[in-house]
This record gives C-alpha cells, structure tokens and sequence, in this order.
C-alpha cells in the first residue's frame, strides 16, 4: 500500500507538471498569437500612411479630377493591387487624407487661437496666430487641393465648411473681447472682411515659394495690421482725452 500511494504521488506530479507546461506552451502561443495582429496592424497603417503622401502628392500635381489610383499606386511604389487592398476608389482616399488633414487643421488654429496670443499686442498677435496657419497650408498643400476643388466628394466640403464656420466664430469671439461696444453686427462684417483678407493672402503665399512667399506672408501680415489697427489697436483702446476747460 505504501508502494501503491507513492506511484500515485508520483503520477499525480507528472500530471501536474505536464498540465504546467502544456500552460505555459499555451501562453507563449497566445502572446505569439496576439503578438502577431499588432505587427500586421502596424505594417497596415505605414502603408496607409505612404499611400495617403502619395495620394497628396499626385493631387497636388494633377489635381483631383485628373488623378487616378493607378498614379497614386505608381507614386507610392506598389501595385495597384495592393493599394485596393486599403481604398477601393480614388474618392476613399480623398476621404481618409481629407479626415486626417481636417484633424490635424482643428489642432493648429485652436493652438493659434489660444487665448494667451489674443492678450498680445497687435502685431506680436498677428504673428502668434497667423505663423501656424500659414505653415499648415505650406507643409501640406493637397490640404487646398481637396477643401476647395469643385469635385471633391461631399463628405469633405462639408466638413471643410463646418470648420470654416467655426474658425469665423471663433475671429468673432476674438474681436468681441477687443470691442466690447461695438454692436454684434458690425463685429461680424468685421470678423468676415478679416477672414477672408487672409484666405485671399493666402493664395498668393501659396502661388510664390522662397523669398517670395516670405515677402507675401508680411504683405499679408502688413494688410491685417493696417485694417485692424484703427479698431483694435492700442490707440483704439484708449479712451479719448477729456478736452480741458480752462477758467477764466
């Protein structure tokens, strides 16, 4: 009986340790396994990312009416087969690299409007919230290409719009704090001539490069300041003297 109740001791302890390993095997396989997909995904999203710069770039070469998923295939080095293995049109593209640029775009103005720019004098102001926009739209052209082209599909436009209609509130907001008594109205159609005064700079910074696009943004910066100086600046702010009257 002894000799009975120790072989069975001992093949309760094989048993253990088996089961042990078979375990740990098994957790080795599930981190491999789980291990696995995180690569594939991390593989998937660079190749996204080259398709999305070579989707920008040949959009800004072609514009978006001309350009095919054939050309961005060919830009970005891979078969087209490849490419309809994550978009499976040109308009899916457009879509994925128009969401990405909007989101990157509602953190750099919401970065320039922060409100300890619009504490600064006007023309350290100007430069605050204007510098960040301006290089935005310089670093990624196609960010033009697909907010303003007549086919782009909708999806964008309407986002573009409802972003523009936010960022003109928020011109407004800033104007409003400046010019407490002025009415609502007149801070719009101020907001307004402001905002496009910029979009219209902004084209033509975008046309020129190097020296000349340096020269047009302080055209830009020189119209900005002119216009709201008069209204906003320090003078402006400043209570007019009380004329003095002498006693005889």
């Amino acid at each position: 009986m002894p000799e009975a109740k120790a072989n069975k001791t001992a093949t309760e302890a094989a048993v253990e340790a088996a089961t042990e390993a078979a375990g740990a095997a098994g957790a080795a396989d599930g981190a491999a396994d789980s291990a696995r997909p995180r690569r594939r995904q991390a593989r998937g999203e660079a190749r996204i990312a080259q398709l999305l710069r070579a989707a920008a770039d040949v959009f800004c070469t072609s514009g978006y009416t001309a350009s095919s998923t054939n050309a961005i295939a060919r830009e970005a080095g891979v078969s087209p087969g490849t490419l309809y293995q994550f978009f499976p049109n040109k308009e899916a593209i457009a879509v994925e690299l128009g969401d990405r640029l909007l989101d990157r775009w509602r953190d750099t103005y919401g970065a320039a409007f922060a409100q300890s720019h619009t504490e600064l004098p006007l023309d350290r102001m100007l430069d605050a919230v204007l510098d960040p926009l301006i290089a935005f739209n310089c670093e990624n052209p196609a960010f033009s290409v697909l907010m303003h082209g007549s086919e782009i599909p909708g999806r964008i436009t309407e986002a573009h719009d409802t972003l523009h209609a936010t960022m003109l509130t928020r011109v407004e907001s800033v104007l409003a704090d400046y010019l407490p008594d002025m009415p609502a109205a007149q801070v719009h159609r101020i907001a307004e001539m402001a905002f496009m005064v910029f979009k219209a700079g902004l084209d033509l910074i975008m046309a020129n490069e190097g020296e000349e696009r340096a020269a047009y943004i302080q055209e830009l910066k020189t119209v900005m300041f002119r216009y709201l100086d008069p209204l906003v600046g320090d003078d402006a702010l400043c209570p007019a003297p009380t004329k003095r009257i002498d006693t005889p």
